[in-house]
């Protein structure tokens, strides 16, 4: 918990997002969150899990924490302070301290230029190492924390990685930036099995050798459940239920829960389906009102 009083580091307060629809938004208007909270502290550091469907709003909570998008209601607050009035010294700091990994790490590459221009940029954005050795010093260090030769990888051009070594690039480039916060947008789901364990293993020592919370977006509520310290669920918008992973995942409330939940693949294909039709009945009541 934080002391003194201090503000949380990041505080989500009610906010809501909607889009308006057709040329100049005049073809009416789309929610897509509605009233979303959430309080991230100083420490412990976390990995907050927020799951749901493609449409449930995960990826526009993402981008209201990382300053892309503007909430239409309520406020962000960045250590007491509205994001939306930082002045521009707090703001740099802000993009600092709150990091991405994307899901298609592939996106985040300028294909014409060696994956040493990635460093390059955020060494130069952002003040990192005060001497061109202790830049190249610093670099090498993230690279290794998570695993990559530095020589062999800085030399690289992007399609010469696998997707999961360009994965871990990414981390890198978060590590280097040691931030408070990384927003985790689906980061395993292009990644085969063995690399995703990797993904997963590296955002668990973030948080435990470095401090670093996680808002971890995904659909895939077994690797919520395996490192997550809260589950937050969302459907159209709207949070449906949250508390600890085991409790939620084991004992779900709401019948869109319980969809996710049978969705999990397991051994028996028999027991995956059993009680689900009742579920499907229930929400299919609720989606008519």
């Amino acid at each position: 918990m934080t002391g003194g009083g201090a503000a949380p580091f990041l505080e989500i307060r009610n906010a809501g997002k909607v889009f308006g629809r057709g040329a100049l938004g005049t073809g009416g208007s789309v929610r897509a969150v509605a009233d979303f909270s959430l309080t991230i502290l100083e420490e412990p550091a976390r990995i907050v899990a927020l799951a749901g469907e493609s449409g449930s709003g995960k990826t526009t909570v993402a981008n209201l924490v990382l300053g892309f998008l503007t909430p239409s209601s309520g406020e962000i607050l960045y250590r007491g302070s509205s994001v939306d009035r930082l002045r521009r010294g707090t703001r740099t700091v802000y993009r600092r301290e709150i990091q991405a990994i994307t899901q298609d790490p592939y996106a985040a590459f300028n294909p014409f230029y060696r994956v040493r221009h990635v460093f390059d940029v955020v060494t130069r954005s952002f003040g990192v190492g005060s001497t061109k050795h202790e830049r190249r010093r610093l670099v090498h260090e993230a690279l290794d924390f998570v695993g990559l030769v530095p020589e062999r990888t800085l030399d690289a051009y992007p399609h010469q990685l696998s997707g999961g070594e360009r994965q871990r690039v990414m981390v890198a480039r978060a590590f280097l930036l040691r931030p408070r916060l990384i927003v985790a947008d689906e980061p395993v789901s292009m990644v085969d099995a063995s690399i995703r364990a990797t993904i997963l293993e590296l955002m668990l020592r973030l948080k435990t050798e470095l401090g670093v919370s996680f808002l971890y977006i995904t659909h895939d509520l077994s690797t919520a459940f395996r490192i997550a310290d809260e589950l937050i669920v969302l459907r159209r918008g709207e949070v449906v239920e949250a508390g600890d992973p085991r409790t939620v995942i084991e004992s779900p409330q709401h019948p869109y829960t319980k969809l996710l939940v049978n969705s999990i693949p397991i051994p028996d294909p028999d027991e995956r389906w059993q009680g689900r039709i009742a579920d499907l009945q229930e929400l299919a009541g609720m989606t008519a009102e």
